[in-house]
């Protein structure tokens, strides 16, 4: 019932369906509760509560649970929340093995645990997934959904229903990788920020820049293969004009960065002076984040109603 739980809690319940949260203190599920009903309440005065149920009757949909089996009794749909440790949750998928039917969907929010690390040698091992959101999943849509090689096929396209259903955007990955698609983006981004900042090029501040005000406003729509497509007249144009230049550039990448020392010094400094390391201010910038991205959301609903 963190973080991401209780944002998993909201997403179900603006789809209409009935949860049950579930963590191991009672007061822990208390706050929780409490936390979802004052962001239920503040997004419906907003205008940007999700689904076609008023945030009263959202939450007359979630209940909490302290007892596992209690918990996942009838459920057609587990979704495990757990902090991101291999030990941990395949103790909690240990424990959900030996009480649940042969009908419901195990699944995962992890962001980079293997599902062959995860559900290996479990008895309903073929009933179990990944489905991977976007921090904070209520207002990133995205949802990786990455099966085991055992998974039952027709699991990965119930889930892929389920989060259609619910308002998500499911991507299927044929099969497991390290980090998934969304991280190994994310990283290769990461890295060569960083490379960029350590050799000197450019600050971290305008390195930030070059994503927010450069390549962010583009991808907030289309994908790199769509951004190749109209950047030029179709793919196979793109490659014939730009390949050469491309994979000149490509290879003077560098190695892959121990994300330390002083580079790590130099980017922590320019961060810290822009948004200070006080819980308070932290909280203020990720508000502040978090009301961008209801805004932008909204702003491509609407456009693609029109």
């Amino acid at each position: 019932s963190g973080l991401i739980g209780c944002s998993w809690a909201k997403v179900f319940a603006a789809g209409g369906f009935k949860v049950k949260l579930y963590d191991i203190a009672q007061q822990q599920l208390m706050s929780a509760l409490e936390n979802i009903r004052q962001q239920m309440k503040e997004m419906e005065k907003l205008g940007v509560l999700k689904g076609a149920l008023s945030a009263e009757q959202q939450l007359a949909l979630i209940s909490v649970c302290t007892d596992l089996k209690a918990a996942v009794e009838g459920a057609t749909f587990v979704q495990e929340c757990t902090p991101e440790n291999l030990e941990l949750k395949k103790k909690i998928f240990g424990q959900l093995d030996l009480i649940v039917d042969d009908n419901v969907i195990l699944s995962s929010s992890t962001s980079c645990l293997l599902p062959s690390k995860l559900f290996t040698g479990l008895k309903h091992v073929k009933q179990c997934i990944v489905s991977h959101p976007v921090n904070p999943p209520y207002f990133v849509p995205l949802v990786e959904i990455v099966p085991h090689p055992e998974t039952d096929p027709s699991v990965t396209e119930r889930t892929y229903a389920l989060m259609k259903k619910i308002g998500q955007s499911p991507v299927k990955l044929n099969r497991e990788i390290e980090g998934f698609v969304l991280n190994r983006l994310q990283y290769a981004v990461i890295s060569e920020a960083w490379r960029l900042v350590g050799e000197g090029v450019i600050s971290p501040t305008d390195l930030d820049l070059v994503m927010s005000d450069g390549l962010g406003m583009r991808y907030a729509f289309i994908g790199p293969l769509e951004t190749m497509h109209l950047n030029a007249e179709g793919v196979s144009n793109y490659c014939e004009r730009y390949a050469e230049g491309m994979r000149l550039v490509l290879n003077t990448f560098g190695p892959v960065p121990e994300f330390s020392g002083e580079t790590a010094q130099k980017v922590n400094q320019a961060l810290s002076e822009k948004i200070p390391v006080v819980p308070k201010v932290l909280d203020a910038r990720r508000k502040w984040r978090d009301e961008c991205l209801i805004g932008l959301a909204k702003l491509k609903t609407q456009m693609k109603s029109d």
